[in-house]
């Protein structure tokens, strides 16, 4: 019998919308599965990582006198730390920018399956992958002298502002890879406001030398905020002068203000931004 038989009726097989969070799992999921079948995309989080810690620590470190006499090792690596979890937002806005390009959303577009949730499963993918990095680092950290002096829920509390301030990098990296319309392009943005983002700050050396002007935007920024409540929290480094800007005098708090800030004035653009790249 065919279709068009007469007295057969003929009915499209019914569609169902799973949740939301599934849907998140099932994004998180096709992005591990492109990581485990191409295993260099862990250079970045894997080498990278021990080359930095290694070149800082042993080329820089003897040149860079700590202003209480302590370890530079111990001062770098909350700073390397943060400067990874700030790249997330890079790896987020080369991703959606390249399944913009491929046409790999369009693709999406065309089956029950909510926007937020490609984001949402983007977002989560690339923070595991910094993720990555931290662990990394620390176990490179911990082989060339790096020690935690604090207890369990410090220790753990500092890991939690790394993650924290991550997921507002990487609303940044949405807004952006949803803005830009090429890959390249995305890079060049990036590399230019990601590394005086990272550099002007507290991560790699400290800011009291600063001249006056420079001193008040470095301990202004949000990444000096992150690396010295990790310091706090680990015990790693010279807590901040009574002279120190506000944020590093209360830097875990801080962080989270940064964080929440920088999330609720980056989510909705990007948000926006995303709709209107993938609109009809």
């Amino acid at each position: 019998m065919t279709a068009s038989s007469p007295g057969i009726a003929v009915s499209s097989p019914a569609t169902t919308t799973s949740s939301l969070w599934r849907q998140v799992s099932i994004m998180v999921h096709r992005s591990l599965i492109h990581t485990k079948r191409m295993p260099e995309m862990l250079s970045d989080v894997t080498v990278q990582p021990i080359m930095f810690v290694v070149l800082f620590a042993f080329v820089f470190g003897p040149a860079m006198p700590m202003p209480d006499g302590g370890s530079y090792t111990s001062y770098l690596l909350p700073g390397i730390m943060g400067q990874t979890i700030a790249f997330t937002g890079f790896i987020v806005a080369t991703g959606i920018t390249a399944d913009l390009e491929k046409g790999i959303v369009d693709r999406f577009r065309s089956l029950p399956i909510n926007r937020v949730a490609y984001l949402l499963g983007r977002s989560i993918a690339s923070l595991l992958h910094s993720s990555i990095g931290i662990v990394v680092m620390a176990l490179t950290g911990l082989a060339i002298g790096w020690r935690i002096h604090t207890g369990v829920g410090e220790a753990t509390l500092g890991f939690v502002m790394v993650l924290v301030f991550g997921f507002a990098m990487i609303w940044f990296g949405v807004l952006i890879g949803s803005w830009l319309r090429s890959v390249e392009a995305v890079n060049g943005f990036m590399f230019t406001t990601m590394f005086p983002l990272t550099f002007l700050s507290n991560a790699f050396v400290p800011t009291a030398p600063m001249a006056p002007w420079l001193r008040t935007i470095a301990e202004w920024n949000p990444m000096s905020s992150l690396v010295q409540a990790m310091r706090q929290l680990w015990g790693n480094g010279p807590h901040a002068g009574p002279d120190a800007a506000l944020p590093l005098q209360y830097p875990v708090i801080a962080t989270l203000l940064w964080s929440a800030g920088l999330t609720a004035i980056f989510a909705p653009l990007a948000l926006r931004a995303f709709n209107r790249r993938t609109a009809d």
